[in-house]
């Protein structure tokens, strides 16, 4: 009976320190992994660095030989309106023409006054975004010599892009990365904390977007990072 008392008591103290033991090692586990998590942003405005814009004219007629000779004389005064004005010829290229015969289409209501219906278009692609876009402008000089640039199709959009992302990156993550941990640090001050080491972060895609419809050339980039920050006592 002594014997089973004491084997008794000697569990009884083991789980005692047992216990102890895990409580003290869930707590320094605990404070190991206080963390704060925090998200840094970075936000510039740049201006497009390159122009894709479709000059786009339509002519309808019976007879495709006579539309071809027209298309054929148009395009090349608009290549000459181009080039005069500063354009390099390597940067405007010539799409073939898109024909729609009106007779063969089985669902018009009417018999169409013209059978065809001739789409042509001609594409400058440049980094002279400035030098375009004045152009643009100036366009309608092209009606004093018959052409007509038709505006509005969801098909041929004048597109400004950025293309010096890679420029531009380390930077905007440096800011980012110094926005998240003055957050961090604020966090750390307000909860009576200090901040630590990074636990773990991740960076977010960068995205390039249009800062508005009326000012599609000017460009807004951001980056977002997120940051794991441990917080000691």
């Amino acid at each position: 009976m002594k014997t089973q008392r004491i084997e008794a008591l000697i569990i009884a103290i083991a789980l005692v320190v047992m216990g102890l033991l895990l409580k003290q090692g869930l707590a320094g586990f605990s404070g190991r992994e206080r963390v704060v998590n925090v998200k840094g942003l970075s936000e510039i405005e740049v201006p497009a660095d390159k122009v894709t814009w479709p000059l786009v004219y339509k002519e309808i007629g019976n007879n495709l030989q006579v539309l071809y000779e027209k298309i054929r004389r148009n395009n090349e005064t608009l290549i000459t309106f181009l080039v005069s004005n500063g354009m390099d010829p390597e940067e405007i290229s010539i799409n073939a023409p898109e024909i729609i015969d009106m007779s063969a289409d089985r669902y018009a209501s009417s018999q169409a006054t013209y059978r065809y219906n001739v789409t042509s278009v001609v594409t400058v692609s440049s980094t002279k975004v400035d030098l375009v876009r004045k152009l643009i402008g100036d366009q309608g000089e092209l009606l004093k010599q018959g052409i007509a640039i038709v505006g509005g199709d969801y098909m041929y959009q004048t597109v400004y892009s950025f293309t010096g992302l890679n420029e531009i990156k380390p930077k905007m993550i440096e800011e980012a990365t110094r926005n998240a941990r003055a957050a961090a640090e604020k966090f750390a001050q307000d909860s009576e904390s200090k901040l630590g080491k990074i636990k773990n972060a991740s960076q977010g895609q960068f995205s390039i977007t249009n800062r508005d419809e009326n000012t599609p050339y000017i460009k807004k980039v951001r980056v977002v990072t997120t940051i794991n920050y441990y917080l000691n006592d």
